[in-house]
């Protein structure tokens, strides 16, 4: 089954063509990274714009990199949530067009499944039931993947998720939008020991909170410039990457021997960090735990994973959509 996705949920705008789930035809992907740096950020109006500008020549070159129009498609996918809603209503809108005008079942995504379904893509003998953890820009959670469709939290953060952390810490140390890359190649050029961060604790056991952790980094910049004090940049950023992944892989780790899994999965854009990666890794062996990560190319946001995810929502859930699909900001995976 060949599958036409569409990812717009926030400021990549992306386009890809998958076959049964795991195999990618075309993966393409226009990013608006050096736009938004200028504000620090991304800005939901101008990615919204850009959406607009970029869609038909990022799905008119998945087509074409994929040697197929849309007749030979099998159906169309697309990112209806969560995520930046005016981002969203460009891929959603464009999608239920070209699903109408070409015939084809229309597929609808939850972002979030379509970054553990990554996983599927790198790992073919990757199957539920497995414990996963999502860490990304807006998600941080502990989710027990029970089928391809059939999701429940058992653990998520309170506040701020760790990629919001990250890119709100970088920039109080003076990096650049999207932070987190710059923190972690900082990091390995400091010594993650030098600056002791606390820990945030939580009412229940596998949530999160990075909240309290991002505004003791805040501080303490602000702190040593309102003194004339010069800080160690580099560990500074070492013993915030390690603290954030020390939190995440810690719990995650508990929630897999408690509930008895021996198979896990790292999910979402942070799980591009190298320091998180490594950490996991070792922990997981540490308790005989057999872990998947996706490659970096596919943990940030693209639409080779919501193609996949969307394989499985169709054959296995039965799930389409039709004109009256709308784009919505915030949902739960359950």
């Amino acid at each position: 089954m060949k599958i036409l996705a569409i990812e717009s949920s926030c400021d990549e705008t992306a386009a890809a063509v998958v076959e049964d789930g795991r195999k990618i035809i075309s993966n393409i992907i226009a990013t608006q990274v050096e736009e938004h740096k200028l504000y620090g950020g991304v800005v939901p109006e101008i990615a919204s714009r850009r959406h607009c500008e970029s869609i038909v020549g990022v799905v008119d070159e998945a087509l074409e990199k994929a040697q197929m129009t849309a007749a030979d498609l099998d159906a169309i996918a697309v990112t209806y949530a969560p995520g930046l809603i005016g981002a969203l209503l460009v891929g959603v809108n464009f999608a239920k067009g070209l699903a109408f005008a070409s015939g084809k079942p229309l597929i609808p995504v939850h972002h979030i499944k379509g970054h553990i379904a990554a996983n599927y893509i790198a790992h073919p003998e990757l199957e539920p039931p497995y414990i996963c953890l999502v860490a990304s820009g807006g998600h941080s959670q502990i989710m027990r993947v029970e089928s391809y469709t059939k999701f429940v939290t058992i653990g998520r953060t309170m506040d701020d998720a760790a990629g919001e952390a990250f890119d709100k810490a970088a920039r109080a140390m003076g990096f650049p939008y999207p932070g987190g890359m710059h923190i972690d190649n900082a990091s390995k050029r400091g010594d993650r020991t030098k600056y002791k961060l606390p820990r945030p604790k939580t009412a229940e056991k596998y949530d999160f909170s990075f909240s309290g952790l991002k505004t003791n980094v805040i501080n303490l910049v602000h702190n040593a410039e309102q003194k004339g004090e010069t800080l160690d940049i580099d560990s500074l950023a070492a013993s915030f990457q390690y603290t954030v992944a020390d939190i995440l892989t810690s719990k995650f780790v508990a929630a897999a021997n408690e509930y008895g899994y021996k198979t896990a999965a790292l999910a979402g854009g942070v799980a591009a960090n190298s320091g998180l990666r490594s950490l996991l890794e070792e922990r997981c062996a540490a308790s005989g735990i057999k872990l998947f990560i996706p490659p970096i190319a596919l943990c940030g946001d693209n639409a080779a994973m919501i193609g996949s995810q969307a394989f499985y929502e169709y054959t296995e859930g039965g799930v389409t959509a039709d004109g009256s699909l709308n784009a919505v900001a915030s949902m739960p995976l359950e």
